[in-house]
C-alpha cells in the first residue's frame, strides 16, 4: 500500500502537508503515517527534572498528533498510523524510513515565509539523492482549493 509519511509539528505548514498527504492517500487508495518529533531536551543537572521535561514534551507531541489524527479521520475517513520519536529530527526520519520500507513519499510542509525547516534543508540538500522514496515539499500557503487541485 502506498503510504505517505508526514512529519508534523505545531506550525501551519505541517498541517497543510498533512492535508495534502491525506488527499493523495484518499485518491490513490493509500495510507498516511504521521511522525511527530520530540526535541531532545537540553541537559539538566538533576535527572528527575530532565525526565519531567522530556515527559512533558512527549505528552505535548502526543496531544498534537491525536488532534491531527482526529481531524484527518473526520475529513477523509483515513485512519493514520502514528509514530512519536525523540531526538535528532533528521536521524528520527531516517530511522522511520529505514524501518518502514512501504513509505511511498516523505511529505514535509514549507513555511509560507522565512527559512526552511532543518528537515527540508537536509533532505532537499546534498542528501536528496540518497532518500529511499520521493520527497514532497508542500508550500504552507496552499488553501483547500489548491490542495484539492494538486492532490
Amino acid at each position: 500500500m502506498r503510504t505517505y509519511l508526514v512529519v508534523i509539528d505545531d506550525n501551519d505548514a505541517a498541517r497543510v502537508a498533512l492535508h495534502f498527504a491525506a488527499r493523495r492517500a484518499q485518491k490513490t487508495g493509500g495510507a498516511v503515517e504521521i511522525l511527530a518529533l520530540v526535541a531532545q531536551q537540553e541537559f539538566v543537572q538533576w535527572g528527575a527534572v530532565q525526565a519531567a521535561m522530556e515527559e512533558e514534551a512527549r505528552l505535548r507531541a502526543e496531544a498534537m498528533v491525536a488532534q491531527a489524527a482526529s481531524a484527518l479521520i473526520e475529513e477523509t475517513g483515513i485512519m493514520p498510523s502514528i509514530t512519536v520519536k525523540q531526538g535528532d529530527p533528521v536521524a528520527a526520519v531516517r530511522e522511520v524510513l529505514a524501518e518502514q520500507q512501504h513509505v511511498a513519499a516523505l511529505v514535509l510542509g514549507a513555511p509560507e515565509s522565512g527559512p526552511a525547516s532543518k528537515l527540508i534543508a537536509h533532505f532537499a540538500g546534498s542528501e536528496a539523492g540518497s532518500l529511499p522514496c520521493p520527497l514532497m515539499i508542500v508550500p504552507g500557503s496552499l488553501d483547500d482549493e489548491a490542495l484539492d487541485r494538486l492532490s
